[in-house]
């Protein structure tokens, strides 16, 4: 979307002060708010809400305008009291971001004064700043401010270098829940036919960690019980909407013993005098409000019966949240130049603490996982370190995506690791006590580091990594007896990158014997003193690939289920990363997928599935090459399929638990759909006939998507006809998500044309043509006419999916399944001509122009070599 120009002005014309440059990030140092007493009447039903905003402020400097925030906010008086004297201001704001100017009418020396404000503004309906949403025929409200959306729900200084104690009242209809940071002081007092609930001033926080939530919640309270940490309790309160009344509980038995094993990390209480753990339905992820932590419903919302990857996402993401209460809210970052280390550090602490609290749940291995998928994202030459300088409102929000998360943490634990657990707590907690509700920025904390750890080395390596992009790959080669380890940066076929060095603390093993060095050279010989097969990635904690000589990769590969998760991973990491290197060959590929589907971990044993359903994906997978392909994932999972048992009526496996259920779901797909399993795929097409018939015990919810695409893909164009039909006439409610799903999903060219050219019907709002389309973006037999579709109509797209924060999404990453040069050039012509995320475009293009590379360069041969198996 094209960046509009705004000016909202009331009282007096804005008067241009010649010394302030129009800032396009931090804010000049003219003033320095000093408190906030924020007044706000919120009543979800209604599509705007209003606010009274007073802020103390030093003035620094005589000035007769100031800048500061306010987005799209209806000002309807302004004024300044300054010596006790109410003088009006201009407010305009400046640019679509929210910066706006105050206009004094006068000069103003130095001093403190008061800023005050009167407003409304709309609600949005996405996860960014003030929101509301209906549920089951009732409104309700909450609120994301991360990162520079709090300028939507107040005027303000909202830059995380300012942190202030919020005074706040919520004025909303009597019986509604109102929640804030602070507890609540008092009893509600009627105003009007509404009351207002009135909050304790909070601990110093800036405008980002604010949290309003309002509506006829349900909650359930306790308090966490007192810790050597802590000497009182602490109150605990889930908040849901009334859905979700019957799911709190887990969420409230196993959120107090997350925060016990945080203040024993960090050695200290909880910032912060309550805690609520709040839900919200349209929450992509979570964030950390100081004391009102905020999650989508379906993170949140967990029982004991879920499955396992439910409970883990639980964990992980509800002990990220709650160590920002300490890293990020009680120390925040100075600006967003250093969001890397406060999201980075979480990540970490997520997966550490998250397996702390339920080792049965195996939960820090993925942090592993995580760490090598940002790795295919840093692989490419178009990207960013993690730490990097943002001067623009405009690039703050790049800042959150899986460099920041996945390298981060990745690297936060690979130093960790290497400095030892306590050397690294001992860090941490200095920092934590040297800067206590106040900022800091990445060489403070680096400083903290460094007096723990006494070794200069470890925070050289820790800058080598955080300071520069890119992912290094370190090949192993054994001659005359000595094993030597030489380091360049990974590339992808056909590409250029610039060359770099790391300091890489590098951990191998072999047999029992395990060995850590800092590899600070190109190359240097290395000590591998035990037997057996060489693991280059001990643990599988090193933000590295590796390579090694075919001897030891058939090795490795022959060892693949002995080894522990980690390890596994990473080995399933760089081998394929090797492979799209241009060096390891499809044999290698195949001969390690037929190893790891015996590793005792699910996540293992599906993971090359996975990574083999690419293949045909980039192009790779000839006609000649296709009977033996979809022979292979039968011949893998087939077995493991029958082991476990498959009937697709809807409670025939009740007895299971949900591990095996999602097993089972996976290993469907692999081989009714990649392996084209006859048997199997008419057994499903039978149940989704009778499906469609009216026989709602013929086929389980769970299966229904796959089992209509596959119909739709064998049977073409008129049964997509009818599937349509069936479901826009509205015979079958709960028909009609899958059956649009599995017609984007089918994979047939035919369907693709129909759904584009011929099918127009008024009861398929452009909203669900529009995500339909992306769908069909995914598939290779389908991608061409979508491609042509989504760029013909971007524009509508992005209307649809608009709206700013952190959680919107990125656009230019749908086409990222585009595999032809033609397609890379057609998608940089259409994207970069609408603007916005040029890093996001760029590392669009380039990937597929590495696909395309690659499979004009590989096709034939990984074709030649499935055909000769």
């Amino acid at each position: 979307m094209r960046a509009l120009a705004f000016a909202f002005a009331l009282t007096l014309p804005a008067v241009a002060n010649a010394q302030d440059v129009q800032p396009t990030g931090k804010l000049p140092d003219t003033v320095t708010p000093l408190a906030y007493r924020l007044d706000l009447t919120i009543v979800p039903e209604k599509p705007r809400f209003s606010g009274h905003a007073e802020i103390d402020v030093q003035l620094n400097r005589a000035a007769q305008t100031v800048w500061m925030h306010g987005r799209n906010l209806n000002v309807t008086k302004a004024v300044a009291v300054v010596a006790g004297k109410e003088i009006p201001l201009g407010f305009t704001q400046k640019s679509p971001h929210g910066l706006a100017q105050i206009d004094f009418g006068k000069t103003v020396q130095p001093g403190k004064l008061t800023l005050k404000f009167d407003y409304d503004a709309a609600f949005g309906t996405g996860a960014s700043g003030p929101y509301r949403v209906e549920v089951a025929g009732s409104w309700y409200s909450w609120t994301q401010f991360e990162s520079i959306d709090a300028r939507a729900a107040f005027p303000g200084f909202d830059e995380p270098g300012f942190k202030t104690p919020f005074t706040v009242s919520l004025t909303t209809k009597p019986g509604f829940v109102a929640l804030s940071n602070a507890p609540e002081t008092g009893k509600p007092a009627k105003v009007g036919e509404l009351v207002r609930h009135r909050f304790i001033a909070t601990k110093p926080l800036p405008t980002y960690l604010v949290a309003f939530v309002v509506g006829p919640f349900s909650t359930l309270g306790a308090k966490v019980a007192p810790t050597p940490e802590r000497k009182t309790p602490l109150p605990l309160r889930i908040v849901g909407t009334q859905p979700y009344k019957g799911r709190m509980q887990f969420a409230l038995d196993n959120s107090g013993p997350i925060v016990a094993l945080l203040e024993k990390y960090f050695g200290q209480a909880f910032p912060f005098p309550k805690l609520d753990q709040i839900g919200s339905p349209v929450m992509p992820g979570a964030m950390e409000n100081a004391g009102a932590d905020i999650y989508g419903d379906g993170i949140l919302f967990v029982d004991e019966d879920d499955a396992t990857s439910s409970k883990q996402t639980f964990g992980m993401v509800v002990a990220h949240e709650l160590s920002h209460q300490w890293f990020g809210d009680l120390v925040t970052p100075a600006w967003w130049d250093d969001i890397w280390l406060n999201e980075s550090f979480a990540n970490w602490m997520g997966y550490r603490i998250g397996n702390e609290w339920r080792p049965d749940l195996d939960i820090g291995v993925d942090a592993i996982s995580e760490g090598f998928e940002a790795m295919d994202l840093d692989a490419l030459v178009a990207g960013r370190p993690i730490h990097q300088k943002i001067s623009n409102d405009a690039d703050i929000d790049a800042a959150f995506d899986q460099i920041t998360y996945g390298k981060g943490g990745q690297v936060v634990g690979m130093i960790a690791g290497y400095m030892g657990d306590e050397k690294f707590r001992d860090g941490v907690r200095l920092h934590m006590s040297r800067h206590k509700y106040g900022n800091a920025t990445t060489d403070q904390f680096f400083a903290s580091l460094a007096d723990a750890a006494h070794d200069p080395r470890v925070l050289e390596s820790l800058r080598s990594f955080v300071d520069q992009q890119g992912v290094p790959v370190v090949t192993f080669h054994r001659a005359n007896g000595v094993l030597t380890a030489s380091q360049q940066r990974f590339a992808y076929f056909g590409t250029n990158a610039p060359a770099e060095q790391w300091i890489i603390p590098l951990c191998i093993r072999q047999g029992d014997a395990r060995n850590c060095t800092l590899l600070d050279k190109p190359s240097a010989p290395v000590v591998a003193n035990g037997t057996g097969t060489l693991v280059p990635n001990a643990g599988g904690w090193g933000y590295y690939r590796f390579d090694l000589d075919p001897a030891d990769w058939d090795s490795l590969i022959a060892a693949a289920p002995t080894l522990p998760t980690g390890e596994a991973l990473a080995v399933d990491d760089s081998l394929w990363a090797s492979f799209y290197a241009g060096k390891a060959n499809t044999a290698q590929l195949v001969a390690l997928a037929r190893a790891m589907a015996r590793h005792p971990k699910t996540k293992m044993q599906l993971d090359n599935g996975t990574r083999l359903a690419g293949l045909r994906d980039r192009g790779l997978i000839g006609a000649a090459a296709l009977p033996a392909y979809r022979k292979l994932f039968v011949d893998i999972y087939g077995p493991m399929l029958a082991k476990i048992g498959f009937d697709p009526k809807p409670g025939a496996h009740a007895n299971d638990n949900a591990d095996t259920v999602e097993l089972r779901e996976q290993l469907v797909g692999f081989v009714a759909d990649n392996g084209h399993d006859p048997v199997l795929r008419a057994r499903l097409a039978a149940a989704a006939d009778a499906r469609l018939a009216g026989d709602a015990h013929a086929l389980d919810d769970a299966f229904l998507p796959l089992a209509l695409a596959i119909t739709v893909q064998d049977r073409g164009v008129p049964f997509a006809r009818t599937l349509a039909e069936m479901a826009l006439a509205g015979k079958a409610p709960d028909l009609r998500e899958a059956a649009f799903r599995a017609i984007a999903s089918s994979g047939n060219a035919d369907v693709a044309k129909w759904y584009f050219t011929e099918f127009n019907d008024p009861r398929y709002k452009p909203r669900q043509r529009l995500f339909g389309a992306s769908l069909f973006l995914k598939d290779a037999d389908t991608r061409d006419a979508a491609l042509e579709y989504m760029l013909a109509h971007f524009d509508e797209f992005s209307k649809l999916t608009g709206g700013g924060g952190i959680f919107s999404g990125r656009s230019a990453e749908m086409f990222k399944a585009q595999c032809s040069l033609a397609a890379a050039d057609t998608v940089d012509a259409k994207l970069r001509a609408e603007g916005g995320s040029r890093l996001g475009l760029d590392r669009a293009v380039e990937g597929i122009r590495n696909c395309a590379r690659f499979k004009d360069a590989k096709a034939g041969e990984v074709t030649a070599a499935f055909a000769g198996m």
